[in-house]
C-alpha cells in the first residue's frame, strides 16, 4: 500500500519556528515551543491563536507518553473519528499495532487512500501538512462472524462472570451467584464454552440431584437461577449466542506488524450490532483483559507495544456494578506498564469515571454544546480538568470550537502537561469515507485469520457431560438361554513368535508418525481429559476471565 514521505509523516523531529511578527504569531510559538519534544512524536496539527492557524507552530504528541492513555471527547459531528483515524495511522507508520472499534463503518476506509481535493489541500497548508494519500494495513474483525469480518469469539468461560453479568444486566446479588456458579464449573472440570453449557450448569445446580453440589458454599436460589437463564436465552434470541464458543481469539493475533515494519490495525467492524451496545462494549473490554493476562511486565518503552482505542466508551460505564468499575479502573491503571496505550472516544469527558479519567493524560477535547442545564454543568466540569491558560478562555474556546478543532494538552516526555493549544486538526491520509462492501468482503476472504478462526467448533463440554448423567441407564435385554458351546473341529494353531532381535530396538518410522498420533481418537480424548483437569487448577483476572498460563 503507498505510504507517505517519511518527512510528512507520522514520526519526525521538531524543526524550529521562525521568528514571530505579530502578537498572534507570537503566542502560537510560546505555546508550540511546549510541544517541542526531542523523540519521535505524532503531529496532530497547528496551533490556532488571533482566529487564524499557525502552520510553523506544530502541536505534536510524544510517542514515548502514548501508553499514559488519552481521552478524545465532543459532541456528534465535530471530528472524533477523524482525530481517531489520523492517530492511527501515525501509529501504524511508527510500527505499532492499533486496535480500534468502528461503530458505524466509517474507518473501513483506512485501508484505502484518501481523495485529494479542495479542502484537504486548503486544510494541509494551513496546518503545515506535506499531505500525500496513503492506505494502511487493516485486519477487518466482528463480533461472532455478525457483519464483514474475521470472527472474534470467546468462550464463556474465558469471558468470565464479572463482564457476563455486564452483558447480562445482572445485579449484585446475581453477579455474586453466577461467580458461584463459574467456581463450581471450574472445580468440577466442567468445561462453559458455549451458552448452551452455561444453561446447563445452572439447570444443573437447581434440579434435585446437582442442589447438594453447592449446599456448603451457600447455595443457588431457583429465583437467581431462573433470573440468570431467562436472561440467557434473551442473549441468544438477540444473536449473541454466536459471539461465545471456539475457537476462542487470541489476544497475540491483534499484535502484528507488515512486513515492512507498519503496525497492522484491527477494526472491529460493529455496525451489525449497533443496537446490541452493552455487548460490543463489554467484548471490547474483554479483549483488553485479555491482552493484560497475557502480556508481561516491561516498563517504559521508546513506543507503546499496542494502542486500543475504546469509542463509544460511555456505553462500557452505563449501569455498571461496582465491581465492574473497580476492575476497569485497575485495568487502566496497570496495563501502562505491559506497554498498552488505550484512549476513550466518548461525547462528553464526564462520561468517564473520575477513576478512569483521572489517568488520561493526553487529551483532545472537540466542541461541546451547552443546550440544557445539564451540558452547563458537565461544561464547567470539564474546563475544571485542563491546566489553567493565559491565552485562551477555556470555556469560551470549548464552546466555540470549529469541526476538526480541539483543545489539546498532553503529557510532555517529563510526565508534566504541555499548555492547552487550540488546534486545527491534520486530515487524514487514508480515505474518510467506507470502502465499498465487497473491498472489505475480499479482504477478509484474503486473511490468513480466516482459516485459523473462520468456521465454529463444538466439542464435548459441560452440556453433553451433564446431558450424560442425567440420561436414563440403557435397559437390559431380557435373559436368554445360553446357546449350547460346539466343539471346534479344526485344532488351535498357536501365532508364531515374533523373531527376537538382538542389540537396540529398530525405531519406527518418522514420516507420519506425529500426524497419526495427534489424530487419533485415543489422544483426542487424552486432550479433552487434560483440559479437564487444567480446568480445575484455572485461575481468573480482575474481571474472573480465565488467566492463560505461558
Amino acid at each position: 500500500m503507498p505510504r507517505g514521505p517519511l518527512p510528512s509523516g507520522a514520526v519526525t523531529q521538531n524543526s524550529p519556528l521562525p521568528a514571530a511578527d505579530d502578537p498572534g504569531q507570537a503566542a502560537a510559538a510560546r505555546i508550540a515551543a511546549g510541544y517541542a519534544f526531542e523523540g519521535p512524536a505524532l503531529h496532530l496539527g497547528a496551533v490556532m491563536h488571533g482566529n487564524r492557524a499557525h502552520a510553523a507552530a506544530q502541536v505534536r504528541l510524544p510517542l514515548a507518553m502514548l501508553n499514559r492513555h488519552g481521552l478524545i471527547a465532543g459532541a456528534t459531528g465535530t471530528g472524533k473519528t477523524k482525530t481517531l483515524q489520523l492517530i492511527a495511522e501515525q501509529l501504524s507508520d511508527a510500527g505499532v499495532p492499533v486496535v480500534l472499534a468502528d461503530v458505524k463503518g466509517d474507518l473501513s476506509g483506512l485501508a484505502r487512500p484518501g481523495a485529494p481535493g479542495e479542502r484537504v489541500t486548503e486544510r494541509a497548508a494551513q496546518t503545515g501538512d506535506a499531505w500525500t494519500p496513503a492506505g494502511y494495513p487493516v485486519e477487518f474483525l466482528s463480533l461472532g462472524g455478525l457483519g464483514p469480518g474475521v470472527p472474534v469469539r470467546a468462550t464463556v468461560t474465558g469471558f468470565g462472570p464479572v463482564l457476563l453479568s455486564k452483558v447480562l444486566d445482572l445485579n449484585p446479588t446475581q453477579e455474586s451467584s453466577l461467580g458461584l456458579i463459574f467456581h463450581y464449573a471450574d472445580d468440577a472440570g466442567l468445561p462453559l464454552l458455549d451458552l448452551k453449557d452455561l444453561r446447563s450448569v445452572v439447570s444443573w445446580l437447581v434440579s434435585d440431584e446437582g442442589k447438594p453440589q453447592l449446599k456448603g458454599l451457600g447455595g443457588l436460589s431457583p429465583a437467581t437461577a431462573g433470573v440468570i437463564l431467562r436472561e440467557l436465552i434473551g442473549l441468544e434470541d438477540l444473536g449473541g449466542d454466536v459471539f461465545f464458543g471456539e475457537p476462542e481469539w487470541e489476544a497475540a493475533d491483534i499484535l502484528r506488524t507488515t512486513p515492512d515494519g507498519r503496525g497492522v490495525i484491527s477494526a472491529v467492524e460493529l455496525a451489525a450490532v449497533q443496537d446490541r451496545p452493552a455487548l460490543f462494549s463489554t467484548f471490547l473490554m474483554w479483549l483488553l483483559a485479555e491482552l493484560f493476562e497475557d502480556l508481561p511486565e516491561v516498563g517504559d518503552l521508546d513506543k507503546p507495544k499496542l494502542v486500543f482505542f475504546f469509542d463509544e466508551a460511555h456505553l462500557l460505564f452505563t449501569g455498571a456494578s461496582k465491581a465492574f468499575l473497580e476492575s476497569v479502573t485497575q485495568t487502566v491503571r496497570l496495563i501502562r506498564s505491559k506497554g498498552v496505550g488505550i484512549f476513550f472516544v466518548t461525547q462528553n469527558p464526564t462520561d468517564v469515571p473520575s477513576g478512569v479519567l483521572g489517568q488520561l493524560g493526553n487529551r483532545v477535547q472537540h466542541a461541546l454544546r451547552t443546550f440544557t442545564p445539564e451540558d452547563a454543568k458537565a461544561l464547567r466540569k470539564t474546563v475544571s480538568t485542563f491546566p489553567e491558560s493565559d491565552d485562551y478562555d477555556i470555556a469560551e474556546m470549548l464552546t466555540s470550537l470549529g469541526t476538526g478543532e480541539a483543545a489539546v494538552t498532553v503529557l510532555s516526555e517529563r510526565g508534566s502537561p504541555t499548555p492547552v493549544a487550540w488546534t486545527m486538526l491534520r486530515a487524514p491520509r487514508s480515505l474518510m469515507a467506507p470502502v465499498e462492501p465487497a473491498v472489505l468482503e475480499q479482504a477478509v476472504a484474503a486473511s490468513p485469520l480466516t482459516v485459523k478462526y473462520g468456521q465454529p467448533v463444538d466439542r464435548d463440554s459441560a452440556y453433553e457431560r451433564l446431558a450424560a448423567r442425567l440420561a436414563p441407564p440403557p435397559v437390559a435385554a431380557p435373559d436368554a438361554a445360553p446357546e449350547p458351546e460346539l466343539p471346534n473341529p479344526w485344532p488351535e494353531i498357536p501365532e508364531p513368535e515374533a523373531p527376537r532381535r538382538r542389540g537396540r530396538a529398530q525405531a519406527p518410522p518418522e514420516d507420519g508418525v506425529v500426524e497419526t498420533v495427534l489424530g487419533s481418537a485415543a489422544f483426542r480424548s487424552f486432550a479433552r481429559s487434560a483440559a479437564s483437569a487444567l480446568g480445575r487448577e484455572l485461575t481468573r483476572g480482575l474481571f474472573g476471565n480465565r488467566r492463560r498460563r505461558r
